[in-house]
């Protein structure tokens, strides 16, 4: 009997011991999902609370910060007592597309009319139009009349050096013509710079500056260094009967400076419109 008795009792203690097991297993489980799904909420909120630093709930999506239009190298006035200070353009929201309309008047005729390309040169559009409104233009003579068949203007000093304080890349510098057999640019290729074009110069070449060329000839370089920033819509008359005054010594051995003074009276640039640029006008 005894031996009987001890059996049930193993077999209790036994049955007794599993369902400790799977009630420690269970609880075991139970404590693991409500870890899991602890950790879950955690996470859930430190992704929104990133979120929300970085304004994914805003109403309004943030606005990214304007990107330079153009960049002004500072020109040292000390250096070179021909510049004169006119501040700086802006460098951010400057227009680039379309054009503006720009004004010369001089002492020589009829208004001379300029269509300044504001998509390929926005750059110098910006800062003929910066240099105009602070008057830098007016009064100024036009210095030379050069063997290349231009004008060459905007440098009140008349020296060749002068200009602002500051000074700019080249852009829309026309590509290098295609050479014929004799390395002089194929018969019959457009000019890289043909009559009426408005281009700037700098000295050094790619330092532009105030001075700039309107071309009263075709001119075609084997390898074009002027930035063109516009061209002319009238007056172009006036540029090409200026373009035959007499000339005299610049006083470095050039004979380039008009014998009559060509004066700017006035530069204006007007505001931007939305029109392409033009084609070289004889009017």
């Amino acid at each position: 009997m005894a031996s009987s008795r001890d059996r049930q009792r193993k077999l209790a203690r036994a049955k007794l011991d599993r369902q400790l097991a799977r009630r420690a297993a269970v609880a075991k489980r139970r404590r693991q999902i409500q870890a899991g799904v602890g950790a879950a909420v955690v996470l859930a909120l430190i992704v929104a609370g990133s979120a929300w630093a970085l304004g994914a709930f805003d109403s309004e999506p943030k606005k990214q910060a304007a990107e330079d239009t153009c960049l002004w190298t500072p020109q040292d006035a000390a250096a070179n007592a021909n510049l004169k200070d006119a501040g700086t353009p802006a460098t951010k929201g400057l227009p680039t597309s379309g054009t503006r309309p720009m004004t010369v008047t001089t002492n020589q005729g009829g208004p001379i009319t300029v269509d300044l390309d504001l998509a390929a040169a926005p750059c110098g559009g910006a800062s003929l139009a910066h240099l105009a409104s602070r008057k830098f233009y007016d009064t100024t003579k036009c210095h030379e009349i050069t063997t290349e068949g231009a004008l060459r203007c905007g440098d009140p000093s008349g020296t060749g050096i002068g200009g602002p304080t500051y000074s700019f890349y080249d852009e829309n510098v026309p590509t290098a013509p295609e050479a014929s057999p004799s390395a002089s640019p194929s018969p019959g290729q457009p000019p890289a710079y043909p009559k009426g074009t408005v281009a700037l110069v700098g000295n050094p070449p790619g330092t532009n500056g105030s001075q700039f060329l309107i071309f009263f000839k075709d001119f075609n370089p084997a390898k074009p260094a002027y930035s063109v920033v516009g061209r002319v819509t009238g007056g172009l008359d006036v540029v090409e009967k200026i373009g035959t005054l007499p000339t005299v010594d610049n006083g470095s051995g050039a004979k380039v400076k008009p014998k009559t003074d060509v004066v700017i009276q006035s530069l204006t640039v007007g505001e931007p419109n939305a029109a392409p640029a033009s084609s070289p006008s004889a009017g």
